[in-house]
C-alpha cells in the first residue's frame, strides 16, 4: 500500500514539484535571518526606491527597506497565518461536524448556525470580524478561523453521517459500546483523509484571504511585513518600482498554487475513484 502510495506520487509531477517549492518556501522562512544580511523593518531613506541588483537583489521600498528580507520574512508570518488557521479550523469544525452527525438533536442547531455564516462571503464576513475585534495578528487568525470552519464543519458532518451507517458501527453500537469509544476509534480515523485534503485548501484560502486583508488595510498592522501588507506598500510606487508588488504578488501566486495541487494530489491519492484520468 505505501509503495503503491508513493509510486502514485511520483507520477504525479505536478504534485511533486510543488511540494518541493512549498518546502523551499518554508526553508527559506525558517531560515529568512540566515539567507539574507538585511534587517527587514531597517529604514534607510537614502537607498529607497532601489532597483533590484547586487547589494539588494529584490530591490528596496519607498522607506529603503530590503524587498527581499521583507519577503523572505513575510513569508513566515503568511505561512503562519495559514497554518494557525488550519489547526483551529479543523479541530472546531471536526467537533462541530461529529456532533451534528452524531447527536441528532445537535444536527438542527448547529447546521443552521453554519448555514447562516456560508451565507456571507467569506471576505466580508472577515472585514466585519475584525472591524469588531480591532486589526491585530491574533484577530486575524481569528477571523479567519471563524470564517473557515464552517466549511470542515460540514464536509466532516456528511462523511460522518455515512461511516455512522456502517455495519462496524451498528455492531459496535449493538455490543454496548458507549458514543464516545464508537467516536473515537470508528469514527474519527476515517474522517481523517476528507480532513487533510480540506485542510490544504483553507491553508491556500488563508494565505490568500489574509494578504487580501493587509492588502485592504484592515488585516495585519503595516509594520509586520506580510506579503499583503508589502502589496499594499508598494501600490503608490507602482509606475516607477512595479518590483514592490509583483514580487510578493508572485509569491501568492505561486505558494496557493503549489497548496491546490498539493491538495488535489492528496485527493487522488486518498481516493482513487477521483483519481484524474491522463
Amino acid at each position: 500500500m505505501l509503495r503503491e502510495s508513493i509510486r502514485k506520487f511520483t507520477r504525479n509531477r505536478l504534485m511533486l514539484v510543488s511540494v518541493l517549492f512549498l518546502l523551499l518556501v518554508v526553508l527559506a522562512a525558517i531560515f529568512a535571518g540566515q539567507l539574507t544580511p538585511h534587517d527587514p523593518t531597517r529604514l534607510d531613506v537614502r537607498s529607497r526606491l532601489l532597483p533590484p541588483g547586487q547589494e539588494h537583489l529584490l530591490g528596496t521600498d519607498g522607506f529603503g527597506r530590503d524587498v527581499l528580507s521583507r519577503l523572505l520574512f513575510g513569508a513566515r508570518l503568511s505561512l503562519s497565518v495559514g497554518a494557525l488557521v488550519v489547526l483551529l479550523a479543523v479541530s472546531f469544525g471536526t467537533v462541530a461536524g461529529v456532533m451534528a452527525a452524531y447527536f441528532r438533536r445537535l444536527d438542527g442547531p448547529i447546521m443552521r448556525v453554519i448555514d447562516a455564516m456560508m451565507a456571507f462571503p467569506e471576505i466580508l464576513l472577515a472585514i466585519a470580524l475584525i472591524a469588531a475585534l480591532g486589526a491585530s495578528l491574533s484577530n486575524v487568525v481569528l477571523s479567519l478561523t471563524i470564517v473557515y470552519t464552517p466549511r470542515i464543519a460540514r464536509i466532516v458532518r456528511s462523511s460522518a453521517l455515512v461511516i455512522s451507517e456502517e455495519q462496524y458501527v451498528e455492531a459496535a453500537t449493538g455490543l454496548g459500546a458507549r458514543s464516545p469509544r464508537i467516536i473515537m476509534r470508528h469514527v474519527l480515523p476515517n474522517l481523517v483523509s476528507p480532513i487533510i485534503v480540506q485542510g490544504t485548501f483553507i491553508f491556500a484560502y488563508a494565505i490568500l484571504a489574509e494578504s487580501s486583508l493587509s492588502f485592504l488595510g484592515v488585516g495585519v498592522p503595516p509594520e509586520l511585513p506580510t506579503w499583503g501588507n508589502m502589496i499594499n506598500e508598494g501600490r503608490p510606487y507602482f509606475t516607477q518600482a512595479d518590483w514592490l508588488m509583483l514580487v510578493p504578488g508572485v509569491a501568492i501566486v505561486l505558494t496557493v498554487l503549489a497548496l491546490q495541487s498539493i491538495g488535489d494530489g492528496v485527493r487522488d491519492l486518498l481516493d482513487p475513484r477521483l483519481r484524474r484520468v491522463s
